[in-house]
């Protein structure tokens, strides 16, 4: 155990520079800071002893006020330096938190971009910010508050053999006892229940997203929470795994709860064993002296118990940031190289994701030409947009290669490559910025004119018309936002700024409207020239013009060729556009 809370703590410091000796000084502060907290209590007793002493003649009593004034210093000087502790321990544990999640995002930058769609981003999210917030907790209050509780007992060991061994001995009982108790629910047992805990509270974030994203079909459709089995069969699992464990911890929580607060009672019990022959006032002052100290045991026993909690959070927590960190980027190749042309050659590819059983691509064979535009059609699933995806090196080929002018995408930089690759995506994100802000993403050093051009071109000069500050207009804000079709036209006009060579449609049209379709379409008429263009669709009108067609199932081509060739070949292809026209002329009988 120990050699694990050493790793936690090697690799918290390892984010914490020379901040670390901030928090190795919070902890020395705060165990100094027990010791004096104890020593009012020796006052405490000085003050009782001598008003027995005096007894009934209390105006006899002349050090009262000072050993009161005296145990209030200590106090004070017990909490200036328990706050400087804690000054300290936050410098260093913001620091830390700062640098996981800097480090966090620098490094998923690097990551290739089918990584954030593979892990989704609700655990992601969850990941950058939970788990670098609980390294917070831990080393802002638990270190600090854990030195203090493992300084404690040394000065209550003094304190407690000094005045009666007997009494100190037997006050030391519940201790032992719930150090027994404690044991029983820590461990390895205990570790793994926690990473239990933390990966249905992640089940349960991401599946919580993807449900919220789902919001307006469930609404429109009157479905319940039921209708997203997986986001219930999460709160489920939640709810499983707490109750059985809360039942588990029952017991000995229950018996640890009553040990550590039995102190009292084996007090009680010695008292009426010790005087039993007789009373004896020296005994009753030390016994009034334990009775006051000892809920300092309780105290100390619970941060002693919690702070190993926290501990294993923190191990837990570590063990996710270096899930992420300990994935490393697609390789770059030593001597990058540049295309010819904007062809792309798709050379026996093969592609299987993480952990699945089957390919999603197996043993692809394709050429596009230059400027030609290519569409993908076929069921869900046939592996349309991992084909795509692999052009942008969202992943790389499992076997295999695929060439842009007639060089390996891992031997092109992955700048070049994404100054070669345009994407727009069926779900277009615009972020909580302008317009303008929004577009120029694009090209970061286009000029206001450029940016108009693009949304010109994009067919976006009606949106701009009707919102408040035209193209300064941040998205989100004062009730400001666009429908789909206005996303999409406006993501458009991001790729237009970027002007990139080869551009790649996924399901681009899929959430417009019939009249932001024509525009949509138009826009991308606008954005296709002279492009090499592969576009995904399920509507098989967008694509019925293109200079070819892909018919992908179960990873593989199926047919491909012109849409009047593949219609007279009667295949696959034909079936689906039988289907889709009747999908298209279906109407609500009378």
């Amino acid at each position: 155990m120990k050699e694990k809370k050493q790793s936690a703590l090697a690799g918290l410091f390892a984010y914490a520079g020379n901040y670390k000796y901030l928090t190795i000084t919070s902890w020395i502060l705060s165990a100094v800071s027990a010791w004096i907290a104890l020593v009012p209590f020796y006052f405490i007793w000085k003050i009782i002893k001598e008003v027995l002493d005096v007894a009934p003649d209390y105006g006899n009593a002349t050090h009262l006020a000072a050993y009161g004034w005296k145990a209030v210093g200590f106090a004070i000087l017990s909490m200036f330096l328990y706050i400087c502790g804690l000054i300290c321990s936050h410098l260093a544990a913001f620091h830390v938190q700062a640098n996981i999640r800097s480090e966090l995002m620098r490094h998923i930058l690097t990551l290739p971009l089918g990584f954030m769609d593979q892990e989704g981003s609700g655990r992601i999210r969850k990941i950058v910010n939970d788990s670098s917030a609980a390294t917070e907790t831990y080393l802002a209050h638990q270190l600090p508050d854990r030195a203090g509780a493992v300084a404690t007992p040394v000065g209550l060991a003094v304190l407690l053999f000094v005045f009666d061994w007997r009494l100190g001995l037997l006050s030391l009982i519940p201790v032992v006892l719930a150090f027994l108790f404690m044991g029983s629910m820590m461990g390895e047992s205990m570790k793994k229940k926690m990473e239990e805990y933390q990966n249905s509270l992640e089940e349960m974030s991401s599946e919580a997203v993807e449900y919220v994203r789902g919001i307006p079909v469930v609404k429109t459709f009157g479905q319940s929470v039921f209708s997203f089995k997986r986001f219930k069969k999460a709160i489920d699992n939640y709810e499983k795994w707490t109750i059985a464990y809360t039942k588990e911890l029952r017991v000995p929580m229950t018996a640890y709860t009553t040990v550590i607060n039995a102190t009292f009672a084996i007090l009680i019990a010695a008292t009426y064993f010790f005087t039993s022959k007789g009373t004896d006032a020296g005994f009753l002052l030390n016994l009034l002296f334990y009775i006051i100290i000892t809920p300092i045991i309780t105290v100390t026993m619970n941060k002693i118990m919690y702070s190993s909690e926290n501990q294993m959070i923190v191990e837990d927590a570590l063990t996710r940031i270096h899930s992420i960190t300990d994935r490393q980027p697609l390789p770059e190749s030593a001597s990058p190289k540049q295309p010819k042309d904007m062809s792309i050659t798709f050379d026996q590819v093969s592609f299987r994701y993480e952990d699945a059983t089957k390919d999603a691509l197996h043993q692809v064979d394709l050429q596009i030409r230059e400027g030609e535009h290519v569409a993908f059609v076929g069921p869900s699933g046939g592996g349309k947009t991992t084909l795509a995806s692999l052009v942008a090196r969202f992943f790389d080929v499992t076997e295999g290669k695929i060439e842009i002018g007639g060089v390996n995408v891992k031997d092109i930089s992955s700048e070049k490559l994404m100054d070669t690759v345009s994407f727009v995506f069926q779900d277009s994100k615009l972020l909580k910025m302008s317009i303008f802000d929004n577009v120029r993403m694009g090209k970061k050093d286009a000029t206001r004119e450029e940016v108009l051009a693009a949304l010109k071109s994009a067919q976006c000069e009606d949106i701009i018309e009707k919102l408040p500050d035209g193209i300064d207009t941040v998205i989100g804000s004062k009730g400001t936002y666009v429908s789909g079709g206005e996303a999409q036209r406006i993501s458009i006009a991001r790729a237009m700024l970027k002007n990139a060579p080869i551009l790649i449609l996924d399901e681009a049209t899929a959430f417009a409207d019939p009249d932001n379709e024509a525009k949509v379409q138009e826009a991308f008429s606008n954005l296709s020239k002279g492009k090499t263009v592969l576009m995904i669709a399920h509507r098989l009108s967008s694509v019925s013009g293109a200079d070819r067609i892909c018919v992908l199932k179960d990873g593989e081509i199926a047919e491909m060729g012109t849409h009047e060739k593949l219609l007279s070949d009667q295949g696959l292809y034909a079936h689906m556009w039988e289907e889709y026209n009747k999908s298209v002329c279906w109407k609500v009988g009378a």
